[in-house]
């Protein structure tokens, strides 16, 4: 893989409104991080960002927009990890990481998928990276959906995704309980609740049903007391 800088440089100019709905379309403005202006933004930014205030901020082209998570979508990716892990790792294949895994696609874009893969093949010296934003493209990038996320937002990213070498793209769309797998940017297939979602040749005998998915845990039932209620 490519050695760049650790950190990118500034950005000359700071982006206006316009410019933002250009290259975002119309993602909500309060994920779209003001400070530094956008347009500025480096990784010491995204670090800082998520030390400090414990928030995710993916950095492109300068600007920082906030990643959008909630309960089911965090439970999803978790189960996910745990699957892919379970299957790599006694493999000893690579390993997967969560919604906190940033990855340095280029210089100046770092991106954190919900759940990715990557292979040992990937690095050189076959050593878990150290790095916090590591040099890395992953084998296999899963975004699952929010209400938040717009659909340019994600076009762009398909397309960077396999620009810098991503070999599968997961979308995971919890409101219509469907995966759609990617195979390039623009050659998907979709998968409904009774299909079965595999890997593919990056994740070879990897397998679950789209359906059991989305199936959340149910707790305990709670019956009604036994006895007589005593009287007072």
């Amino acid at each position: 893989m490519s050695t760049a800088p650790a950190r990118a440089r500034k950005a000359a100019t700071e982006w206006t409104v316009a410019d933002l709905q250009r290259r975002f379309g119309p993602i909500p403005f309060s994920r779209i991080r003001q400070n530094p202006p956008p347009g500025t933004a480096t990784e010491d930014d995204v670090l800082s960002l998520n030390d400090h205030e414990n928030r995710l901020c993916e950095l492109v082209d300068g600007v920082l927009v906030e990643k959008t998570v909630g309960v089911e979508e965090s439970w999803i990716a978790g189960i996910l990890i745990t699957l892919i892990n379970n299957h790599v790792l006694p493999r000893n294949v690579g390993f997967a990481t969560g919604a906190d895994g940033m990855y340095r696609l280029s210089l100046g874009l770092v991106r954190i998928p919900d759940v990715a893969f990557v292979s040992w093949v990937r690095i050189p010296d076959g050593q878990f990276p150290e790095q916090p934003i590591p040099d890395l493209v992953p084998d296999l990038a899963v975004e699952v959906i929010s209400r938040g996320n717009t659909r340019k937002e994600m076009d762009e990213k398909l397309g960077e995704y396999f620009e810098k070498g991503v070999r599968l793209v997961w979308l995971v769309r919890p409101r219509t309980r469907v995966v759609d797998v990617y195979t390039s940017a623009d050659q998907f297939a979709r998968l409904t609740a009774s299909a079965t979602l595999d890997g593919g040749d990056v994740l070879p005998g990897f397998e679950i049903v789209v359906g059991d998915l989305f199936r959340k845990p149910e707790g305990p039932k709670r019956g009604k007391p036994n006895g007589k209620r005593r009287k007072a």
